[in-house]
């Protein structure tokens, strides 16, 4: 009677007037459900196949057809692996029996046993989860359907859980930065398939996330835990936590500036802020490196102390550190500052014979870069703007900075296609050179 009373409630989710479903922060029903799954049980061979791959055990049973293995799997949950002869292609089988009917699936091995996408490190494994994926489809399919189609995020478990953590971040939207109303960016999640250890749910549907492993996806920057189907759902709104962070050197750009709620990387404000401080007159500014010594003990610094490190002159004397220091930083973003999707529409536009149209292609090609990459070069660019000006002191030219930072800001994607040799980098430079010497038409 139980059972058909789960089934009740899988059939007809209980919805509001809008036809989304009334969530609760835990729903049990699904967790109860996997754990009436049938349970792997091996079928062994009599002794060991000759000729069997190091990756198989005792389950593997050589050459055999489906009929064969059909005798055999006598119980839900019994398996074993098959040479196929429906092939002349040698083809592994993982032959499995749930519901009273065997299925059979094509098996691989590259390190990890797969038949689709999730991989295992045993056989074992890879049937555990099988039997509990096919079971859940099969018991509570219609309501799964519905858990996916019918979710509401402004209802969901997460909107409920961090209400308060929600209220605080649009209270902090208005406050003031350096004269400027912070920019608050639109941000994907960083999804990655994650294993769950324990109870866990997901934070939009508010159903367990079953599987034996690899049971759904988690945010890295912000730790949003969701079913694959849920994740697709949600909208640009991470709010990255500081805590999930090591360090801001090889973080993506946007994720740190929501981190820290910025316009731009604070790295990136207060190396260009501390160099116009005392470094603008220094001949070879940016084109003269630090001392690597006082770079990584500046680096680490910016790691750990965050928005709070020094970097006056008592600190680093020598204000090269600090431009290396921000050259790093710019280098080690995993999406460069004028974006891989961006860079060959800015080539493009030096094709362009006049030079009004030629700067409005530009122009239009930069608006293109997300937000916070936009805002950031803007402010980057008027500051190497303000060193040509004091170019009788510093000799920096314009080409000077835009050579110094062209392999910076817009690196090649990938360097394996030009088999050792130097990239070509003239274009790179020229485009470079004319967005700091017309920073102020381009970003105005």
């Amino acid at each position: 009677m139980e059972k058909e009373e789960r089934k009740e409630v899988y059939d007809t989710p209980v919805t509001d007037e809008n036809g989304s479903p009334i969530s609760i922060v835990w729903k049990p029903d699904l967790y109860k459900l996997q754990q009436e799954s049938p349970k792997p049980q091996p079928v062994f061979a009599p002794s060991a196949v000759s000729g069997c791959p190091f990756f198989y055990g005792l389950e593997y049973h050589g050459t055999m057809n489906h009929k064969e293995a059909n005798s055999l799997l006598k119980d839900d949950g019994n398996y074993l692996i098959r040479l196929s002869t429906s092939s002349d292609d040698k083809m592994y089988t993982l032959s499995l029996r749930i519901f009273g009917k065997v299925h059979h699936y094509k098996l691989f091995y590259d390190g990890q046993h797969y038949v689709s996408q999730k991989r295992f490190n045993t056989i074992n494994d890879l049937v555990a989860d099988g039997l509990v994926t096919l079971y859940m489809e099969s018991k509570a399919g219609k309501y799964i359907y519905l858990m996916h189609s019918l979710i509401s995020y402004e209802k969901s478990p997460y909107m409920t859980l961090n209400k308060l953590k929600r209220k605080t971040i649009k209270k902090l939207k208005p406050r003031q930065l350096n004269c400027e109303e912070v920019v608050d960016y639109d941000k994907p999640h960083n999804f990655k398939t994650h294993n769950f250890k324990g109870l866990n749910w997901c934070e939009l549907c508010s159903n367990f996330l079953w599987g034996f492993t690899q049971q759904g996806v988690k945010c890295e920057d912000c730790g949003f835990s969701a079913h694959f189907k849920c994740s697709e759902k949600l909208p640009p709104d991470c709010y990255p936590d500081l805590k999930l962070f090591r360090g801001v050197f090889g973080i993506d750009l946007t994720t740190h500036v929501k981190a820290y709620k910025t316009n731009r990387p604070f790295v990136v404000d207060k190396c260009v802020e501390e160099i116009e401080r005392r470094g603008m007159s220094v001949e070879g500014i940016y084109r003269v490196s630090g001392f690597q010594e006082e770079m990584d003990s500046l680096r680490l610094a910016l790691d750990k102390d965050g928005k709070g490190t020094i970097m006056d002159d008592q600190a680093y004397e020598n204000i090269h550190v600090v431009a290396s220091i921000l050259k790093m930083y710019l280098r080690l973003l995993p999406i460069p500052l004028i974006t891989y999707d961006v860079h060959p529409l800015v080539i493009k536009a030096l094709e362009t014979q006049m030079s009004w149209e030629r700067l409005a292609e530009v122009r239009a090609a930069l608006k293109k870069l997300p937000p916070a990459h936009y805002n950031t070069l803007s402010y980057l660019m008027a500051h190497l703007y303000r060193v040509t000006l004091r170019l009788d002191e510093n000799k920096m030219t314009a080409q000077n900075l835009s050579t110094v930072f062209a392999p910076t800001l817009m690196p090649m994607p990938d360097l394996i296609d030009f088999k050792g040799t130097i990239p070509d980098m003239n274009r790179d430079i020229s485009a470079l050179h004319m967005i700091i010497e017309n920073q102020n038409i381009i970003f105005n």
